[in-house]
């Protein structure tokens, strides 16, 4: 206890039930930190199953479309999931047809490190699909 308190540090009991008990001699606040620092990391989520959205329109241009795939390649190469989502607006919903062109030409752009989870599914005014990175087995 003596040398605890010439260090500054505080006197840790470890093994009570031990003959003689043992301790340690350390800085408790720090301790008390560093066991929550430890704590909070452990509580973290792990983003292995995030999913990604990408949004599209049915009339959208050429370079945009390239980096929307550029996008959906960036995703799939961290391994997540992308929800590909084509919205319609007013009388845009004629156009379903070339939406789900689009949508195909997407799963064409990425098929070399994406496969579809999904078929494209009219959800309202919306055309979602979903595509999983391909398992690197």
């Amino acid at each position: 206890m003596r040398k605890a308190k010439d260090e500054g540090m505080d006197l840790l009991e470890v093994a009570p039930q031990a003959d003689p008990p043992v301790c340690r001699i350390l800085d408790y606040g720090k301790f008390k930190y560093q066991q929550e620092k430890r704590r909070r990391k452990s509580k973290k989520p792990h983003d292995s199953n995030v999913l990604k959205e990408v949004r599209l329109g049915y009339r959208i241009g050429e370079h945009d479309f390239q980096i929307k795939c550029r996008k959906v390649s960036k995703f799939l190469g961290e391994g997540h999931k992308v929800k590909i989502v084509l919205r319609f607006r007013g009388r845009e919903m004629i156009y379903q047809d070339r939406g789900r062109e689009i949508l195909e030409r997407v799963v064409q752009e990425v098929e070399d490190i994406g496969k579809p989870a999904s078929h494209p599914a009219a959800r309202g005014r919306r055309l979602e699909q979903y595509i999983a990175p391909k398992s690197s087995k």
